[in-house]
């Protein structure tokens, strides 16, 4: 047995046999042609505060913004936002095929009759909204990451 610095999953077959590899995806084994054959542990992160520091209002305060920041960009994770162009007219169908965090953000835009959305949705319906949208009017659809969503 060897401990091993570095990118572990390129040392099968030449330097190892098996290797026990901490993975969030398995993406990097598979692309190595490697597969997870038993998992050993499972983790979640956790944000722990010694009670001394949390019993003081400054650090205690510190301390729920940081775990807000990161709940935040957890939640982002599954995310999206979506922003596109409806005229008038169809801004009542577009709408209606709009899941959203709470309700999307409509805006005129400077050409009469038309309006901007802007929303966030799952990142997994966003493959079978996106025509959908175009389709009942929706255009100049743009699709883009989120850092974090505070609900």
């Amino acid at each position: 047995m060897e401990f091993s610095w570095g990118a572990t999953e390129v040392k099968p077959p030449l330097l190892a046999d098996a290797i026990v590899e901490a993975t969030e995806t398995g993406e990097s084994l598979r692309a190595n042609n490697l597969r997870i054959i038993d998992v050993l542990l499972e983790s979640t992160p956790r944000l722990i505060a010694n009670k001394e520091a949390y019993r003081n209002e400054w650090k205690k305060k510190k301390i729920e913004n940081i775990a807000l920041l990161l709940e935040g960009a957890i939640s982002a994770l599954q995310r999206v936002g979506l922003k596109m162009n409806v005229p008038e007219s169809c801004l009542s169908k577009v709408l209606g095929l709009l899941p959203a965090l709470r309700k999307p953000t409509v805006s005129s835009l400077s050409h009469k009759g038309w309006f901007a959305i802007d929303t966030v949705v799952e990142e997994k319906v966003v493959r079978e909204l996106i025509p959908k949208l175009k389709q009942n009017g929706a255009e100049g659809i743009i699709e883009y990451p989120l850092n974090k969503v505070i609900a």
